[in-house]
C-alpha cells in the first residue's frame, strides 16, 4: 500500500497548507495510506467504528466547540480513544485553540496535532488534492512525451533509434515537449495515466553529437509543458524487412503502463522514413477516433461491402 509520513504535510510548499505543529512531535514519521480526510463525527461521542487508521482527522469551529463543552476529562477520555484507532493526524481550522486535553493526549499517544488558518472546506479540498497526487501508484518510462495536437504521445524505443531527434522536430514545427529521456507516469483513479519530467532534467533534451538543450530558453514557454495526459504509446524500432508490420490498423494493439491499457503503434525507421509525419497524423487519427471514425474500420466495411456485390465467376465442372 503506498503511504506517505506526516511531515510531509509540514514540508509541502505548493499546496498551501499553512499547517503549524502544535503537539505530536514525535509522530511525525507516522504514516497517511488514505487520501481521502475523515472528520470524527460520531467518534466525538464515543463511536469509533467508522475511523480508518492512517487517515487525516479535521476539526472545524463545530467540533472544537463541542469538544470545549464537555470539559477537560470527558475531552481527554474521547481523544484518547481516537487516538488508540491509530489516526494519523488531527489538524485544527481556522486557527481555532485546541484545548489542553487534545495538546495533552496526542503527546501522549504521538499523533502529531496541527493548526491552519484555513477555512474547513478550503483545508479538505488542498489536503485531498496533495494526497491524492503523492499516493497515485507511478512509474518511470525511458522515452519521450510530447504534446502533438493536443494529443499525449509516448514515444519509446531502444537507446540511439532517434526519439529525442523526432522530439526536436516536433517542437520545431509547434508541438511541446513535457518529458525527455525518463518520463514519470503518475495513475489517477480508476485508469487515466499522466507523464510529467523530472525535477532535475525538465525541459532538457540531450541530442546525440549536440549534447544537453534547454528547450524553453531556445524556444519559450510555448515549446513546454509540465505534465500531460498520456493517450498513446509510438515505439520506434528498427526497420526488418523480414517483419510483417500492420498495414490496415484495423486490429488495435495495446501497451500497458501501471495496468493501464493504452493504443500502441509500432513505427519502423528507415532511411527516408519521415517519422515525425508520422506521428502528427498519429496524433490528428486518434482525434478523429474520439470522434467516433475509425478510417480503417471503414474502409474494411466499404471493400467487403464491393466484394459482396461482385459476382463471382463462374466454373465449369464439366471439364
Amino acid at each position: 500500500m503506498l503511504s506517505i509520513e506526516v511531515s510531509e504535510l509540514l514540508k509541502d510548499k505548493e499546496a498551501h497548507l499553512d499547517l503549524t505543529l502544535v503537539a505530536g512531535k514525535k509522530g511525525l514519521h507516522k504514516k497517511i495510506n488514505i487520501p481521502r480526510i475523515q472528520k470524527p463525527g460520531l467518534a466525538l461521542i464515543g463511536d469509533t467504528s467508522k475511523l480508518h487508521p492512517g487517515r487525516v482527522q479535521v476539526l472545524g469551529k463545530s467540533e472544537i466547540t463541542y469538544l470545549k463543552s464537555l470539559g477537560e476529562a470527558k475531552t481527554k477520555e474521547i481523544i484518547g480513544k481516537i487516538c488508540k484507532v491509530e489516526v494519523a493526524c488531527f489538524i485544527v481550522t481556522r486557527d481555532n485553540e485546541a484545548p489542553k486535553a487534545i495538546i495533552s493526549e496526542t503527546n501522549k499517544h504521538q499523533i502529531p496535532l496541527f493548526k491552519t488558518p484555513l477555512l474547513t472546506s478550503t483545508l479538505i479540498n488542498r489536503v485531498t488534492r496533495f494526497l491524492e497526487d503523492r499516493l497515485t501508484a507511478s512509474s518511470q518510462v525511458h522515452g519521450v512525451l510530447m504534446d502533438v495536437y493536443g494529443v499525449g504521445i509516448l514515444i519509446i524505443g531502444k537507446s540511439g533509434i532517434g526519439k529525442s531527434e523526432c522530439a526536436l522536430d516536433l517542437v520545431l514545427r509547434g508541438h511541446r515537449l513535457v518529458a525527455d529521456d525518463v518520463v514519470e507516469i503518475k495513475k489517477k483513479p480508476p485508469a487515466t495515466l499522466y507523464g510529467m519530467g523530472s525535477e532535475l532534467i525538465e525541459h532538457h533534451m540531450e541530442i546525440r553529437g549536440l549534447g544537453i538543450i534547454n528547450i524553453k530558453d531556445l524556444f519559450g514557454v510555448a515549446a513546454i509543458r509540465d505534465r500531460k495526459l498520456v493517450d498513446i504509446v509510438v515505439e520506434l524500432v528498427e526497420w526488418n524487412p523480414e517483419y510483417e508490420y500492420d498495414r490496415l490498423g484495423i486490429d488495435e494493439h495495446k501497451y500497458t503502463i501501471l495496468e493501464v491499457p493504452l493504443p500502441y503503434l509500432k513505427i519502423p525507421v528507415s532511411p527516408g522514413r519521415n517519422v515525425t509525419t508520422i506521428i502528427e497524423v498519429a496524433a490528428r487519427n486518434n482525434l478523429l477516433k474520439q470522434r467516433g471514425k475509425y478510417s480503417s474500420k471503414e474502409f474494411d466495411e466499404k471493400l467487403k461491402g464491393v466484394l459482396l456485390k461482385t459476382p463471382l465467376p463462374e466454373i465449369d465442372i464439366t471439364e
